[in-house]
This record gives C-alpha cells, structure tokens and sequence, in this order.
C-alpha cells in the first residue's frame, strides 16, 4: 500500500508541474520580452514551442512507453523537461530558449503519457478510477492556479523562476522514480514512425504559420508553403492510418457521434479557456497596468471554477440528460467570452468577475465527465485508443487556438499587443471565441441527437 502512494505522488507531483510551465509562462511573456529584446512572435514561441511539441508528441510518446516500457520513457521524460526548464531558466536568448521550451514539451509529453501508463498497471478497479480522478484533478489544478503562481514567482524571483520551479520539481521526482515499478513494453507493439511523423509535422508547421502569419504576412511564401504542406501531411496522415495494422490513431471512432460530440465539445472549450488563460496576462499588464502578481490574482476568477465546479458537475449528471450538460458547457464558455468585451483599460475585478466566471464554469462543469462520456461511447476494448484519442485531439485543439489567438491579436494589434489596439484586438477575438462556441454547441446537440439515434 505504501509503495502504491509512493508511485502515486510521484506520478502527481510530475503532473503538476507540466501546466504550470504553460500557463504560468504566460504571466512572464511580458517581462521575457523586455529583457531578452525579443520581438512579439518570438516571444509567443515561448508557449507555442513547447505546448506545441506537448500536444505533437503525446500520441507518439505513447506508443514509445508501449514498445520501450513505462518507467523507462516515463524518466527520460522528466529528466528532458527538468534539463529544458533549467536551460531555460539560463537562457540569455529567445532563439535558445524556445529551442530547449520545445524540448521540454517533448520531456513533458513522453513524462505524461509515461506516468498515466504506470498508473494503469499499478492500480485496478475502484483504485484505479481514483487515481486517474486524482491526475485529472492535479492536471486542472496546474491549469487553473498557473497564472496566480506564475504571477507571484515572476514579482519576488523574476521571470527565470518561473521555468526554474518546475526543474526543481523535476528533480525531486527523479528521485523518487526508483520506487516505480519495471513496466516492461508489450509484446509485439511497434511504433507507428509515418503516422507519427506525418501527425507531428502537420500541427507544427499549422502553428509556425500561425504565429509567424502576422510578422511575415500571411502572403508571405514561407506562411502559405507552411499552411499548404500541413494540410498536405494532414491528408498523407489519414491516408497512411487507414492503411495500417497498428496504426497511431483509430480514425474509424471518428464515426462514432457519440464520441465525435464529446471531442467537440472538450475542444471547443480549451480553444476559448486556454487562449485568454494564455493572453489575458499581458493584457492585464500592459494594458490595465497590474503587476504580474496581481493579473495573477485576477485570474482566479477564471481559473477557480475549474478547480471547484467539477464535483457540481458530476451532481448535475445524475439528474439532467449528458446533452444538455455538455452542450450547455459549451454555450456557459462561450457566453463568458462575449460578455468579456466589457473589459477596457479601466477594468475592475467587479467588472470582469461574471465573464472570467462563466468562462472558467464551462470547463469546469464538464472536467471528467467529457472523458467517462468519451470512453463509455466506444466498445471497451477500444477503450484505450479512445482516450488516446480524445486527449490528443483536446490539446492539439488548445496548441492551434493558443497559436489561432496569438495570430490575431498581434494582426489586428498591429504587432504591439499594448495601447487601444490590443483593446479593439482582444474584444474583435472574444468576440470570434463566442461565435465559435455557439456553432460548436450546435454541432454537439446534433451530434449527440445522431447518437441517441444510433442507439434507439
């Protein structure tokens, strides 16, 4: 029982500190970008680099933890993320420092899909529903109170703790990684390499022409052969995973409305939450005139319904139709976006308190029961792949809306992010963010209509 703990801490101390480093970096974007002199897409590669890698490499990692063993891939994962946190933390360049922020998002992928393996083998029944409840719950947790911790290390440390804490955390897990068990690969898995390679550099190149769109021009012919070839590899991608015995991705749940309403609905809400978790700091900073600690501080009001809503949200399961509940998560995030093109450079907490909420309850109300309604809509012995699936397509949504919002702030900005022109910016995106959540809620009710149909 003790050991059980033991892999369990481990695991949930290494999960902590992955959204961290994203949402917390975010509250530093400012300072990073004063003190290295770095330009605006340069600076929003410090984020994009590495929760694109993350999102890139979660699939492919996880096959690699099938075929080379959990513990195994699991501690090359931290050990990467802890070496790029503390080279990060060094770094006197923006150019080094997205580099090894990518190769923290590699460590971190390969640390997660590692350490949930682990969990699976180390725990079953009851326990193991626990102790995936207890990740998820962690996963959120680093999410929500990312910017407030962010905030306060960045006022009494500086920017450079924020990519410096983790590392430390890294290396207290590494420590502790001896009491994890010798999960050996299993037999006859191989690695999907042209499924993964062709899924990897698709949203790579998708996200490099979002960002560096606004910068270059979207004319520019790097920007349009960049967008070309990722919908090129996109549709190579497909082609090779239908074909393959083994493949990365199970594209025939995609045909399944009861899962395919799930996944648009979870994408939906991290494309809106997660974008403005991301550049709301800087708004609050450059623009409103708050300190890092305090932007921090302000966005407990978006994050905090993350952290305390989900338990209201399972209550609410039990007595309403999943439908109405997961589409109306989607409408809940979507309204908070529109009504957050009141805020200005005079804002105030009362003033911002309702929008932050309603966008931070959409989250939190469906936390969980996205991923139970996902994986119960599938056979069980596609179980697995499902979650894989789901998850992946989740954080491949949240990387492009990260890169999506960041594209269009800085164009419409006019590349500053500061003064009256982040302002019209920052209301003409929530506005696209609310608009983009009425159609996704539209298309989950029809989604799910088409379930109950299938199943009638």
């Amino acid at each position: 029982m003790i050991k059980r703990i033991l892999v369990l801490a481990t695991v949930l101390l290494s999960t902590s500190a992955f959204p961290l480093t994203i949402t917390g970096a975010s509250v530093a974007l400012p300072d990073i970008r004063a003190d290295l002199g770095a330009g605006l897409a340069a600076t929003q590669w410090v984020v994009n680099g590495y929760n694109a890698c993350f999102a890139s490499f979660l699939v492919f990692t996880g096959s690699l933890a099938d075929v080379l063993g959990r513990r195994r891939v699991f501690v090359a994962g931290v050990l990467l993320f802890g070496a790029s946190g503390a080279l990060s933390a060094v770094s006197g360049d923006v150019v080094l420092l997205n580099i090894v922020r990518a190769l923290g998002g590699v460590g971190a992928a390969a640390a997660v899909t590692g350490g949930s393996s682990i969990l699976a083998e180390t725990f079953h029944g009851a326990a193991r529903v626990r102790a995936f409840g207890l990740l998820g719950t962690t996963l959120g947790v680093g999410l929500a109170f990312g910017p407030t911790v962010g905030g306060l290390l960045v006022d009494t440390l500086g920017w450079r703790a924020v990519f410096g804490t983790p590392a430390a955390m890294a290396c207290v897990v590494l420590l502790l990684s001896p009491v994890l068990p010798r999960v050996p690969g299993t037999p006859g898995r191989r690695v999907d390499w042209p499924g993964a390679a062709l899924f990897t550099s698709a949203l790579l190149l998708l996200i490099f022409a979002m960002v560096e769109g606004p910068e270059l021009g979207f004319g520019d012919p790097v920007v349009l052969g960049g967008l070309v070839l990722a919908v090129v590899l996109g549709g190579a991608f497909a082609a090779v995973e239908r074909g393959r015995q083994d493949p990365m991705f199970n594209l025939g749940l995609l045909a399944n409305p009861g899962f395919a309403a799930t996944a648009v609905a979870a994408a939906a809400i991290v494309v809106v939450l997660v974008p403005l978790l991301v550049y709301l700091p800087s708004y609050l900073i450059s623009v409103v005139g708050l300190s890092a600690g305090e932007a921090g501080v302000w966005l407990l009001m978006l994050t905090a319904p993350t952290v305390f809503l989900p338990s209201v949200g399972s209550a609410l399961a039990r007595r309403v139709p999943s439908v109405v509940l997961v589409a109306g998560s989607v409408a809940v995030t979507g309204l908070g976006a529109l009504l957050l093109v009141s805020i200005g450079p005079d804002s105030s907490p009362q003033g911002l308190f309702l929008p932050l909420l309603l966008t931070g309850a959409g989250f939190g109300l469906s936390t969980g029961l996205l991923d139970g309604l996902a994986i119960s809509s599938v056979h069980p012995e596609l179980a697995g792949t499902a979650s894989g699936m789901f998850n992946a397509a989740r954080l491949s949504s949240e990387t492009v809306g990260i890169a999506v919002v960041g594209a269009l702030l800085a164009a419409l900005s006019g590349g500053t992010l500061a003064g009256p022109g982040y302002t019209t910016a920052l209301h003409a995106v929530c506005l696209a963010l609310a608009g983009f959540a009425a159609a996704a809620t539209l298309c989950v009710v029809a989604l799910s209509r088409r379930a109950a149909r299938v199943h009638a």
